[in-house]
């Protein structure tokens, strides 16, 4: 008979079960889930200030204007609105980072498109250009021109303006300010009033009074009202500069023989009319008014236009003499493009059926 075989006993006590750890499996999850928010956040940090869509922002360069007393909340409501940055929050989050929330000045910020929210800062940083809207008067323009001119430049107050022009100080003696507004070209903050642009304009004329210049106006004959009277008739007169000097000439000339100046644009000016609207049918010429220079001898009672630089140096620097020498008294501008000058009423009739 075969006794059965015993399994030996191990030698020592049983191994004990292995415990598990559930802080540790707590610590992983809660890391899970920081990483998965980190992450989150990094991609909606990074959508709010990515470049807006095609569909949402805008395509094309966009100028911010700052004005006096703007946050940089409400410029940010504004890019945002524009299409420009997807997150106001998120630019100016950006910008305190920096440092450069403070750096906000009045002015001009020019954004080209598809920039994102941290070039957008960028450009906050920089200084804008400057906060001004330019206006051009041009030359030759009467004071009933300008309220338009400044409307279009978004400048002044239109019908204010015109009151304003009316009750000037200028420097004849009906006090208007035609002819002493220097046409140029004049850059003005938006905000600027109806005062300061006419400050602006008629201090910029003061300074072609020089004491040279009035000197030699004085010699002439001329003071002041009539240096520039004269000079708003070779403005209108002449058909460009160089012609300015022998229209100045004959001008001089016949005040100084007593003949009638025969200006057709004073006699416009006189009927409230431009100059293409004279009608001689109508008997335009022959109606009196203080500026008839058919119908009165001498100068105007003020200027007719604003005139330039140019035209009031031709007045001062005048073409007295015909081409032969002789005292320039007429003149036409012929259908050739030229000027005709004559010492004569005959010889200036002759060029008229001539070149007219």
């Amino acid at each position: 008979m075969t006794l059965p075989q015993l399994t030996p006993m191990p030698d020592g006590p049983p191994p004990t079960p292995r415990r598990r750890r559930p802080w540790l499996v707590a610590l992983l999850a809660l890391l899970l889930v920081l990483l998965l928010a980190v992450a989150a956040a990094l991609a909606y940090g990074y959508t709010l200030t990515r470049p807006p869509s095609p569909t949402t922002g805008t395509a094309r360069p966009y100028t911010l204007e700052i004005k006096p007393g703007d946050t940089l909340a409400l410029a940010a409501a504004r890019l945002e609105k524009a299409g420009v940055v997807r997150s106001p929050a998120a630019l100016r989050l950006i910008m305190r980072q920096r440092g450069t929330a403070g750096r906000l000045r009045e002015g001009y910020y020019d954004l080209p498109p598809g920039l994102d929210a941290f070039q957008v800062a960028d450009r906050l940083a920089d200084t804008p250009r400057p906060r001004v809207r330019s206006v051009t008067i041009p030359e030759g323009k009467r004071l009933k021109d300008l309220p338009a001119i400044l409307k279009s430049a978004q400048l002044g107050e239109a019908q204010s303006l015109a009151a304003n022009l009316k009750t000037g100080a200028g420097r004849c003696p009906n006090r208007s300010l035609e002819g002493f507004l220097f046409p140029a070209t004049y850059p003005f903050r938006p905000e600027a009033t109806n005062t300061e642009i006419v400050a602006a304009l008629q201090g910029r004329m003061t300074q072609e009074f020089t004491a040279e210049r009035v000197k030699t106006a004085r010699k002439l004959g001329l003071d002041t009202c009539g240096w520039v009277t004269l000079a708003s008739m070779v403005q209108a007169e002449a058909a460009n500069v160089g012609e300015m000097p022998t229209i100045a000439g004959i001008f001089l000339n016949r005040l100084k023989a007593g003949i009638a100046l025969g200006a057709d644009p004073t006699v416009a000016y006189g009927l409230g009319k431009d100059l293409n609207q004279l009608d001689r049918s109508a008997g335009d010429f022959t109606r009196d008014t203080p500026y008839n220079t058919y119908t009165r001898r001498g100068l105007p009672p003020g200027p007719i236009n604003n005139p330039g630089e140019a035209a009031l140096l031709s007045i001062l620097n005048p073409r007295l003499t015909t081409a032969s020498g002789q005292e320039a008294l007429y003149f036409v501008h012929g259908l050739d493009g030229k000027i005709h000058v004559n010492a004569d009423y005959a010889a200036h009739l002759r060029d008229v059926n001539r070149y007219r």
